[in-house]
């Protein structure tokens, strides 16, 4: 009996043993899933600031907090399942339905450039504040529509990070990576737009060089978030056309890929202390006009030919 009871907890013992080895490994393995999504991460956090430019600061919070809400559903609900069944019995299906999202990217980023140029921006119609709470429901939406595209860049660049795992270890690794990637994400762009906040309340409260910090904060942000929001746009074209680049290659179409791959290992060598950069900037400039020249013509055929043709029969 005493010898049963010890061989039980043996087994016991080496079943725990395997158990925390496996923690180990997803907690290892979400690791680098979620570093190497780290791209599309900075992405994400230049977009999302300027769906919240313009709001009273009591609406701030609250508004990044459902962007967040919308974002962990989009990751877990929509992307996550439709992710891991297409892994399992469909892997070849993810690259022409992760295109298709880079295009929507490409038309979100070259659209509000167009906004801008043709004078139609919704910007221009005066503060949100002023909208009423259509307006903000709209730019929510708006938000979580956008970050539905990049949560589903992050979450396949993770999962394909971790393809080598067993399917219940894949499913563990995708949910920690999304909850993390999530609060990363969203803490980070709380603390940006109220920065200015926390500068008023030095200034106000606090005296000497403190307080000269406060008023520098409050002085910086504007101009930060408008960086953040200019910086957003071209996030959009870049990682867009990006998508639309490794996918064509994924497909077959090497060219395109090969000449950019070119470009960047040739530019890399110029100054070698910095080559990994140039190649990057290369890389990601290329990537921006790509999406650009798409998300142009998608414009095109959903705004600027419609309303032409608009204008003509009256």
């Amino acid at each position: 009996m005493a010898g049963g009871l010890a061989a039980l907890l043996d087994d016991i013992a080496a079943i725990a043993k395997v158990a925390a080895a496996s923690v180990d490994d997803v907690g290892a393995a979400a690791g680098r899933a979620s570093v190497k999504a780290a791209g599309v991460v900075v992405d994400d956090t230049a977009v999302t600031p300027r769906y919240v430019t313009g709001f009273t600061p009591q609406r701030e919070l609250p508004i990044i907090r459902k962007i967040a809400i919308g974002s962990l559903r989009n990751k877990l609900l929509i992307i996550l399942p439709i992710a891991m069944v297409l892994s399992q019995f469909l892997p070849w299906l993810l690259t022409p339905i992760l295109m298709l999202g880079g295009t929507y990217l490409c038309f979100e980023g070259a659209e509000k450039i167009w906004e801008k140029v043709s004078g139609h921006d919704p910007a221009a119609a005066g503060p949100v504040a002023e909208q009423g709470a259509d307006h903000e429901k709209s730019m929510v939406a708006g938000a979580i529509r956008t970050d539905l595209i990049l949560s589903a860049e992050i979450m396949v660049i993770a999962l394909n990070e971790v393809s080598d795992q067993p399917f219940l270890s894949r499913l563990i690794i995708m949910i920690v990576v999304a909850i993390a990637i999530t609060v990363m994400v969203y803490g980070v762009v709380a603390i940006i737009v109220k920065m200015d906040d926390v500068g008023l309340h030095l200034a106000t409260t606090r005296t000497g060089g403190v307080a000269g910090l406060g008023r520098g904060l409050v002085k910086a942000m504007p101009v930060v978030l408008s960086v953040l929001s200019t910086v957003g746009i071209v996030a959009m074209l870049w990682v867009g056309g990006h998508i639309l680049l490794v996918g064509v290659d994924d497909l077959g179409w090497h060219w395109l890929y090969e000449q950019v791959h070119h470009a960047e290992h040739a530019v890399s060598g110029w100054l070698p202390a910095i080559g990994g950069f140039l190649g990057w900037l290369t890389n990601t400039a290329i990537s921006a006009v790509i999406g650009l020249a798409v998300g142009a013509v998608v414009v095109a055929i959903m705004h600027v030919i419609p309303r032409r043709k608009k204008a003509a029969a009256h």
